[in-house]
């Protein structure tokens, strides 16, 4: 396979996305949740090449994708997880929650994904369900009262699915 249908055929994606989209610059964001979405985070030459179809420049493109914490230039894990550790989660124990998943993931507060690309691990400052505190939210499934142990137990299940279906 020459490198320039190499090239090609990783932009049709994002071509599909554009054109559902009609290419039109009112639509950034949602072009930006597709492309997030299909390739997990957006990478520096897709950017590139959405500014130049859209005919904005690149800086205001990345200007957009940096403005909003919910977009990501780094790639993320296949299972993201959010812990919250604002106050009311904190106070209720969230640290013993990351420390627990951040050991057993060798993960740390600056490496947040792991090698294998299965998870990423964050820490937000709210999730908007203090009464629920401490909240974790694994792939948009929200779990109140986590304990350590519980949150450790929701990441060894994904792994046996996973597993599974290798």
């Amino acid at each position: 396979m020459s490198a320039e249908y190499a090239a090609a055929h990783s932009f049709n994606k994002v071509i599909d996305i554009l054109d559902r989209f009609d290419r039109s610059e009112a639509k950034i964001i949602p072009i930006l949740q597709a492309v997030q979405e299909e390739y997990r985070y957006l990478p520096q030459e897709v950017l590139t090449f959405i500014a130049t179809s859209l005919r904005i420049s690149p800086a205001r493109l990345f200007g957009v994708a940096t403005f909003y914490s919910h977009f990501s230039l780094e790639p993320k894990g296949k299972h993201i997880i959010k812990m919250c550790d604002g106050t009311a989660c904190h106070v209720r124990g969230s640290s013993a929650v990351i420390d627990a998943i951040r050991n057993k993931l060798n993960l740390s507060d600056k490496k947040i994904t792991t090698d294998d690309m299965m998870f990423t691990f964050e820490t937000v400052s709210c999730l908007g369900a203090c009464g629920l505190a401490p909240v974790l939210v694994v792939d948009d499934e929200v779990h109140g009262q986590i304990t350590a142990e519980q949150a450790l137990e929701l990441i060894s299940n994904i792994e046996e699915k996973e597993k599974e279906n290798a």
